[in-house]
């Protein structure tokens, strides 16, 4: 007789037990016990040595009592859990990082460390569109007008009208899984796409993309839209000097990382009417504070970091974590590990 092998599926409010419970049950014979966890609508936060995390560490270790694989996308895995949870054996998080996890802790404890990257790139890709499209023709600034019970027509004169896609210049900072998706969309469109990345391969881009440098970029695009990670090299990257190097006029958006722009510089050139417009769905500080400068500066599109919010997301996640349950099931190797020196160690 076949010894099923007990999982715990820890979700959430977007990566529902649910999904995780059925989507496990494809991939083969598991016991499974549920523990769900309360974001979003308790905000996560750092739990002992991890960060962006929900749940606590007591209600973890009693959770994980005799289990050996952990599906979630929020569950902290501390040093003090894992020395609690001997049976563990596969934590498989349902995000594109598992910043939740301790991986040099769960090495040391033979437990390998699963994610999901690239969950959220055609969500953010279009997401990022909209805001391209949203801050350009002003949107949701006029959508308020006919709330609040104005009809204004005066947005019909020339200096206040929008701008269109079409024929516009618009820049990718950066060429990965999102912004290759970006690219695509914009040239049917009909915009001449320029990226900026050194670490793009051509070849995964579609024709009619043209590669620049990031200078030429942000000098002769309408539209700067960032797909980059947050590194020691582009932190920081949109300061107050590359903001005046925008053509007078333009649009930056930005669905990547906050750390990216220089949140002051932004609103002083919104405020001064260089940039036309921008739309922002990440910040430098968030929850975005009552004093940020951003909230008293004009035509800018703002959202709470939702771009990687969809219902694709999390069923698309949840397949993710389930294969790799799978996957540990059937004796064979993660596909994607973050401590993957743990791999010899283990089974």
């Amino acid at each position: 007789m076949t010894t099923r092998a007990r999982a715990l599926v820890a979700g959430d409010r977007f990566v529902l037990n649910r999904l995780l419970a059925t989507d496990l049950a494809t991939e083969g014979a598991f016991d499974v016990r549920e523990l769900e966890l309360p974001w979003p609508h308790v905000p996560f936060g750092p739990v002992a040595e991890v960060d962006e995390a929900s749940g606590s560490e007591e209600e973890l270790m009693t959770a994980l009592q005799g289990v050996r694989v952990c599906l979630t996308q929020m569950a902290p895995l501390t040093r003090r859990i894992l020395a609690a949870c001997p049976d563990l054996e596969l934590f498989a998080v349902s995000r594109g990082g598992p910043v939740n996890a301790n991986l040099e802790a769960a090495t040391e404890h033979g437990v390998a460390v699963t994610f999901a990257p690239g969950r959220n790139a055609t969500s953010t890709a279009e997401y990022a569109v909209g805001l391209v499209l949203a801050a350009m023709r002003r949107i949701p600034q006029s959508h308020l007008g006919v709330v609040d019970g104005r009809w204004e027509s005066s947005l019909y004169a020339y200096e206040e009208t929008g701008l269109e896609l079409e024929g516009a210049t618009v820049g990718l900072v950066g060429a990965g899984a999102v912004g290759s998706r970006v690219a695509r969309i914009l040239l049917a469109f009909g915009a001449d796409v320029l990226v900026a990345d050194p670490y793009a391969d051509p070849a995964t881009l579609p024709p009619g993309v043209r590669f620049v440098e990031l200078d030429e970029l942000i000098a002769t695009s309408q539209v700067v839209s960032l797909h980059a990670r947050v590194t020691d090299e582009t932190r920081g990257l949109m300061n107050a000097a590359r903001i005046a190097a925008m053509p007078a006029g333009s649009v930056l958006v930005n669905c990547a990382r906050g750390a990216l722009v220089d949140h002051t510089a932004l609103a002083a050139a919104l405020t001064d009417g260089h940039l036309f417009a921008a739309g922002l769905d990440v910040f430098d500080v968030e929850p975005l504070p009552p004093d940020h400068p951003l909230r008293h500066a004009p035509h800018v599109v703002m959202t709470p970091h939702l771009a990687g919010a969809s219902r694709a997301v999390a069923e698309r996640a949840s397949r993710m974590v389930a294969a790799e349950a799978g996957r540990w099931l059937r004796g064979r190797p993660p596909l994607h590990c973050a401590n993957p020196d743990v791999l010899a160690r283990v089974r």
